[in-house]
This record gives C-alpha cells, structure tokens and sequence, in this order.
C-alpha cells in the first residue's frame, strides 16, 4: 500500500502548569501543580496531537532539537522517526526529559498518520479488544480520612472495580489508611496500594502481610523500583493473591528488560508518556508478552487507551485523579469511562482528542 505524501510541515510545542484541585503526596513526594508539554504536528492538512506529563525543560528540548529535525520528514514513516530523535539525542542521555520528549513527538504523530488515513489510533494500531479495564487511582497521603473515603466511594459507585491509595509517608498510619479504604469500598471492590519505594524491604515484608487482611490485592514500589534484588524478594515473599508491581520509571527498552529478566515484579507497568511514546509502550508490551507477563498503562488515561486495546499483555489502565482531572479540562474526546472501562471512541481519528488551546491559555509557561 503507499501512503499518501505527507511531509511534516511543523512541529510545535508549547507547556501549561496547571495546579492540582488539593495538594497532593505520596510516600516520597509532594507537589500542588502539573505541567503538561503539548506538541502538535501538522502534514497533508491534518494535525496530530502528542503530550507528556514533564517540565518545561522537556519542552524547551523539543523545540531546540526534535522540532527542526523532523522539519520536512514523512510523516508516515513512524519507525524512522522515533530512531532518529534517539540518535540525535545520544549525547544528552536517555531517560528522563529526552525520553518524555521523544514521547510527545512520537504520540503526535501516531495521531497524525491515523488522521491523515482516516483512522482510529486503534484501528490502525489493531485492536486486541475493544475497551480496557480502569482502576481509581489517588488517595495521596496528603487526604484526611474523609476526602480519602468520598473520593473511594465515588470511584466504586461508578462501577469502577478497583482503586488505589497512596501509603509510606507516615507508615505510622499507613494500617489505619488502608483499612479507611477497604471501609468507603467493600468488599465488591479490588484495593491496590503504592508506597512509591518508601519502604525498606523489612518494612515492606511486615506491611504486605499485614495487609492481606485487608484483601489488598496490587502492592506497587513496595521498595524502590531500582531495589530489583527488594523487589523480587516481596514477589516470592508477599502474600498469594498480592501482586507486586513496578517499572512507571522506565524511559527505555533495557530497563524494562532488566526488571523482567530480574523476576522483579507480578505486573509490569509502563508509560507511554515517559518511555519513548505509542512506539516505546508497544516494544514494552513485547517484553512482556515474550515473558507472559501482563502489562498495566501508568497514568495518562487517554493517551493510553487506544494503546492498551491494541497490546495483548495490557490487563488494565491507570484513571489517575491528577491526569485525568487536566484531560477532562483540556482535551475534547477525553476518556469517560463507563462502568470501570475506558473505550476508545473509533468513530474520531487517531486519539480523537481536540486540544482547548483557549481554555489553556491562563495556564501557559
């Protein structure tokens, strides 16, 4: 088949720092605001929309480099354009701003192609399924008990079947929290928990068997992601039924790689916003097919849906307060998820999101 001509024609970028509804923390962070990095890409009268979740820094990055090199480039030829902004970027170091620029360019013109060929991102993906699961995902350590709970309960009075809370700030109180939350949710409802590598591997062994009483059924950076020798004990040692979860650091193939090869976790997780866009989060699902390992999307809803039905080894997305908060601000077409799954909407091409570039206009940096 030969794509019609579609040289890319412009690569903008621009970023907003929106702040958060409520501060927010979790075990090992604090923060009261989020900046999202939006690029747009335009050929063959179209227009692809791609975005990450950095620093204003990533955005400087993507204008400076990857916006004059893909000046003039088929747009059609993904794979070649992903390998060309690692190769440009070789001296600067993979992981971390380089990573999520590559993501946002890579996303955009995912969107693009599928535009220009009058698809849905799924469908020129391939779809696997036609709507993946959701969990709640919030709970900071920053709520007292009563916007934990509202929070929870709307969550599972929506039909969304599992959620997450945040623990390892005051491991003190981390018991009482969790059992705060089996509380607002049941026992129809799967409870996940993330200590975002606060714990040691002691106290991350006595809390997970404390918590199977509590039916806690995804225990995610029991210990540092980096820990893999911790990780791995947690997943021999931690209670059956318990899955031990990590890799949303993950900005390249090798360490996903390292992470699986190490037996470090039950459910790996990636995010396309980080590793390296649609292209990278595909080559992930890869991994973790070849190991029979499922996959879960990190953050980002509805730039992971299209994604997530297309990856076989995808067993679930993260609906996180914060990101999908600025989506249903910011984007038309945002994921609204219906009885805990997110489903692509096929009838719009590629993400089928519409950026509200007006109603973002008091929050650009």
């Amino acid at each position: 088949m030969k794509f019609p001509d579609a040289l890319i024609e412009n690569l903008s970028v621009s970023a907003y720092r929106i702040p958060t509804d409520y501060p927010e923390s979790d075990g090992t962070l604090e923060w009261n605001s989020t900046t999202l990095v939006i690029v747009e890409a335009s050929a063959a009268g179209r227009l692809g929309i791609g975005y990450t979740y950095a620093d204003s820094a990533t955005a400087a990055l993507i204008r400076d480099l990857f916006a004059p090199l893909m000046k003039k480039r088929d747009a059609m030829n993904i794979a070649a354009n992903w390998y060309s902004m690692i190769h440009a970027a070789r001296n600067l170091g993979r992981p971390g701003i380089v990573s999520m620029g590559i993501a946002a360019v890579d996303v955009a013109l995912w969107d693009l192609k599928a535009s220009i060929l009058g698809l849905s991102l799924l469908d020129l993906l391939g779809a696997t399924r036609d709507s993946i699961e959701i969990y709640g995902s919030g709970g900071f350590t920053s709520y007292d008990r009563p916007r934990l709970q509202r929070q929870l309960r709307q969550w599972a009075d929506s039909g969304i079947r599992k959620v997450k809370i945040k623990i390892g700030r005051d491991p003190d109180d981390d018991i009482d929290r969790v059992a705060a939350a089996r509380e607002a949710v049941g026992d129809e409802a799967d409870l996940f928990v993330d200590a975002n590598g606060a714990y040691t591997r002691k106290q991350a062994l006595a809390f997970a068997d404390q918590f199977e009483s509590f039916a806690v059924r995804w225990f995610e950076e029991p210990v540092s992601s980096d820990d893999l020798d911790g990780l791995r004990l947690l997943r021999d040692r931690a209670p059956a039924g318990m899955d031990i979860a990590a890799g949303e650091y993950g900005y390249a193939l090798p360490y996903f790689d390292r992470m699986l090869a190490a037996g470090a976790v039950d459910v790996l997780q990636a995010d396309a916003s980080r590793c390296g866009g649609i292209s990278g989060f595909l080559r992930v699902a890869a991994l973790c097919e070849a190991r029979s390992i499922p996959l879960s999307a990190h953050c980002c809803p509805a730039l992971h849906v299209h994604a997530c039905c297309a990856a076989g080894p995808a067993v679930h997305l993260e609906f996180f307060h914060d990101h999908q908060r600025i989506e249903q601000m910011l984007f038309d077409g945002a994921v609204d998820p219906r009885g805990g799954m997110a489903i692509p909407d096929r009838t719009r091409p590629g993400l089928g999101l519409v950026f509200k570039k007006q109603d973002a206009k008091n929050f650009e940096i």
